[in-house]
């Protein structure tokens, strides 16, 4: 029988598979002759893992003893870019981007949220295509949902799956389409964002509209964002305008935590014969140049389209599959790079129109 002392070093070496580095001390043991009783304290949630890793202890550390395990979390608010103000009831921001349309963007924020929820997170989204709003559809919201107001001034945001959520489809009617310039876009944007009562959240999701315009960069100037995550597709010209996103986002000192890539290989429906149609391993390529993590690969499945469209996430809908495992190992791995950060200040760099 190890000592207890044996058994904690051997613990704070193990490779967390999040973050692949050693978990260090933030296990607590308690023992006697028959039990272990291990408590994991981390900086993320990670309430899914608690199966395979009760297992994994069980194997690594070689004990005829009875091994009981508790994960625990606490999620820290992380540095910001520049000296922004924190906004209130959010600890930590994160963008969710792409350098163009059409690579799921808005699906995997979706998908996202929801696993990291279901890891034990506080979580909210807001979605801040003003132009094309599609959260409410996605997040099961019947049409005509409103929010409620608080004080004449604060939006409550409404709740799905155990997610609060925010969209100006939720202050419009489909009928009625958003036909503003840019000041009045990033305007509304702000509003929804400041004036929405956010209870509570450990992660706030922002479910970026294209490209990197007006919304991005009052995001990088106004907005207090702890890191990001740049969807991609294998095929050379998603991830060219993916390399766009990365570049904008360093330049304004927001890191980028990781790499998405959706539509990795079409699952055939008839055979389940994998195809990676799109080009193969795009996004590590991507992920190396610019020395960031492959979150996870997606594939390109019928069943999370469906499902999607009809108001029910897969993460939800099929809490089984083999793609709800690759969502909650990348919102396991996002929350491990985030609290993983170093907490640097920075100082915002001027955005503008170069003289050259």
């Amino acid at each position: 029988m190890q000592t207890d002392a044996q058994l904690q070093a051997t613990l704070e070496s193990l490779i967390d598979n999040n973050s692949d580095q050693p978990y260090g001390a933030v296990w607590t043991l308690l023992s006697d002759d028959n039990r272990l009783h291990i408590t994991l304290t981390l900086g993320y949630p990670a309430q899914q893992e608690h199966a395979s890793l009760e297992a994994r202890l069980k194997s690594e550390l070689g004990e005829s003893r009875e091994i009981v395990l508790d994960i625990e979390h606490k999620v820290e608010s992380h540095a910001t870019q520049g000296n922004i103000a924190g906004l209130k009831g959010v600890k930590n921001i994160i963008a969710v981007a792409s350098g163009k349309g059409g690579v799921g963007k808005s699906t995997t924020t979706v998908n996202l949220a929801l696993a990291m929820a279901k890891e034990g997170a506080r979580v909210g989204i807001l979605d801040a295509d003003i132009y094309g709003p599609s959260q409410g559809m996605m997040m099961g919201f019947a049409e005509g949902t409103r929010p409620q107001v608080r004080e004449d001034k604060f939006f409550i945001p409404p709740t799905a799956y155990g997610v609060q959520v925010m969209s100006m489809a939720f202050l419009t009617t489909k009928d009625t389409p958003v036909a503003w310039r840019g000041p009045m876009v990033t305007g509304a944007l702000m509003q929804i964002l400041t004036q929405t009562d956010w209870d509570d959240l450990d992660y706030l999701f922002i479910d970026m509209p294209p490209g990197t315009g007006d919304i991005q960069l009052t995001l990088a100037q106004k907005v207090p964002v702890a890191g990001s995550v740049i969807v991609t597709t294998p095929q050379d010209i998603a991830l060219l305008d993916a390399r766009r996103g990365i570049e904008m986002f360093n330049k304004v000192k927001i890191p980028v935590l990781g790499v998405v890539e959706n539509m990795s290989t079409h699952i055939c429906s008839n055979c389940g014969h994998h195809e990676a149609i799109f080009g193969d391993e795009g996004g590590a390529s991507l992920a190396k140049e610019y020395n960031v993590n492959v979150l996870g690969k997606l594939p390109l499945s019928l069943a999370i389209r469906e499902q999607s469209d009809a108001g029910k996430p897969i993460v939800v809908n099929a809490p089984e599959s083999d793609t709800t495992a690759i969502y909650q190992s990348i919102a396991r791995k996002l929350g491990a790079t985030l609290a993983s950060q170093q907490d640097d200040q920075f100082t915002m760099p001027t955005i503008g129109m170069s003289d050259d």
